[in-house]
């Protein structure tokens, strides 16, 4: 499937460099290993998009609303961090 998302332009470029090897989202649309993602770069300031955009290939999905790994007193208290590793 082809799915095409909004990135702030801070984020993009971290994509565009290579930095940036992972996205969050809200789980509101169907993503799976193998969908094609294109990332279209969008300007907040002017809400318009920039031109640039940039295709990859989607390799891992986690969603984590049924991910109950911690209590919700540390959850509210330290929130969530995700990182990426080669």
């Amino acid at each position: 499937m082809l799915i095409k998302k909004k990135t702030w332009p801070d984020l993009f470029q971290k994509i565009v460099d290579g930095d940036k090897t992972f996205d969050l989202r809200l789980a509101d649309f169907n993503c799976q290993a193998g969908d094609t993602l294109v990332l279209e770069e969008w300007d907040p300031d002017t809400k318009k998009y920039t031109g640039r955009s940039i295709t990859k290939k989607v390799t891992f999905v986690l969603k984590t609303k049924d991910i109950n790994f911690w209590p919700k007193s540390q959850v509210k208290k330290y929130g969530y961090q995700i990182f990426s590793f080669k």
